[in-house]
């Protein structure tokens, strides 16, 4: 069973759960959109790394059209992005051996997501940040960066029953 990340629902609006997130330690790999970045981050948690140590796998997988690795701010170059168990401070994450993975800590947030079933399809992650953004228009809730996708599940898990979300920072 994967550790999924912690988080506390600080509310709901329509289908908008509202979450703060601790300091989050990523390790991120560019990706051309097809997941290319999979296979390096998986490599670095499978013991490609300095140390040579095996690290958890966490969920969720996030994935995002940008990232920028200097701001917590997810924006910048296609990215994929694998969380750090829980409790892992960036002090003791590996260093990575492959140049493409970087280390990446994002501070204490709070993040607007909306959850969709499937396979995360284009179209369907578009329909999903359509909804997110217009909600969080309705509410007047102002945001921070890009959205960006979690996905939960891996690859083998039937599409019915994956879970995804689109999320975006906030400002509360």
């Amino acid at each position: 069973m994967t550790d999924t990340i912690p988080y506390e629902i600080t509310g709901r609006e329509g289908e908008i759960e509202f979450r703060k997130y601790p300091e989050l330690v990523l390790a991120t790999a560019g990706s051309d959109g097809n997941d290319s970045g999979f296979n390096l981050l998986f490599s670095y948690i499978s013991g490609n790394n300095k140390t040579q140590k095996a690290i958890s796998m966490t969920s969720p997988v996030i994935t995002s059209q940008k990232i920028a690795m200097t701001s917590p701010v997810l924006s910048g170059e296609n990215s994929m992005s694998f969380v750090m168990p829980p409790g892992m401070n960036p002090d003791e994450t590996p260093v990575p051996v492959d140049s493409r993975v970087k280390i990446v800590t994002l501070p204490e947030r709070e993040v607007a997501v909306i959850r969709f079933r499937g396979y995360a399809r284009p179209k369907d992650v578009a329909a999903a940040e359509l909804r997110l953004r217009d909600e969080l228009k309705k509410a007047g809730t102002e945001t921070i960066g890009e959205v960006f996708l979690m996905r939960y599940n891996p690859p083998w898990t039937p599409g019915f029953l994956r879970r995804n979300e689109v999320g975006i920072e906030i400002k509360k």
